[in-house]
């Protein structure tokens, strides 16, 4: 359980940033909510986690800004005190064959998907190593395991999370913080649900659960990880994928 602690999620606004956040919230964590503006879906997740009793303040956040994620993690540390959770679950997709892509569509992605994470660790990792305590949970990808046609860029990005994700683990454990990572495969979200039918069809097909995930099932793998029960598994990277990569 996360009861009493504080949580900060960054993509939260909607999909898998949002379902983490409630669940947290519904093992008692209050709730730093990030995403890069404000939105009718940041403000139906604030107040879904509200209606659970829990605190939860949204911040305007673009994670691939440096200066904007330190001055960000100032502002939630004054306003909750301390910070014990930190998901880096905030992501973008531009997809396009590698010949098609330009540079800018390739940087972009890396820019948020694993700079982000960097930025957002980094603004927060004093305050861990003080406490001598803290979980951090990037969210990768199976793509970032096996590749995907069409997205050199968010594979990329997503397999950096892994090596950012084995090395901090690694240069903290001694601080007592844990950084784990999550995969998740076809999980039904937006960002899924802009796919054609044809395409859905087909990954669905390699799936040997033969169904999507939902958002709630990486949440619930988060919420594992956020315990302080789990406090003996760090570097590892769990998929969340019906299968999909076995």
């Amino acid at each position: 359980m996360s009861e009493g602690r504080t949580a900060v999620i960054t993509g939260g606004s909607r999909g898998i940033g949002a379902a983490i956040a409630n669940r947290l919230a519904r093992d008692g964590a209050d709730i730093a909510l990030i995403a890069t503006k404000d939105s009718e879906s940041a403000r139906k997740t604030v107040e879904s986690i509200r209606a659970l009793g829990r605190k939860c303040e949204f911040f305007a956040c673009n994670v691939a800004d440096e200066a904007e994620c330190s001055a960000t993690a100032g502002a939630i540390l004054e306003e909750f005190g301390s910070v014990d959770i930190l998901v880096n679950n905030a992501g973008i997709t531009n997809d396009k064959l590698m010949v098609q892509m330009k540079e800018d569509d390739f940087s972009k992605v890396l820019e948020v998907n694993l700079l982000g994470a960097y930025h957002m660790s980094k603004a927060f990792l004093r305050s861990f190593m003080r406490k001598k305590s803290g979980r951090i949970i990037n969210i990768s990808s199976v793509v970032g395991l096996m590749g995907n046609a069409g997205q050199t860029n968010y594979a990329a990005s997503k397999a950096g999370l892994i090596g950012l994700t084995k090395s901090m683990a690694k240069e903290y454990a001694a601080k007592g913080i844990t950084v784990n990572a999550i995969a998740p495969g076809y999980i039904e979200t937006a960002m899924t649900g802009a796919m054609t039918d044809g395409a859905a069809e087909k990954i669905l097909e390699s799936i040997p659960l033969k169904r999507a995930g939902s958002p709630e099932d990486v949440a619930n793998l988060a919420a594992f990880l956020a315990q302080d029960e789990t406090s003996y598994i760090t570097g590892e990277v769990i998929k969340v994928d019906g299968g999909m990569y076995i």
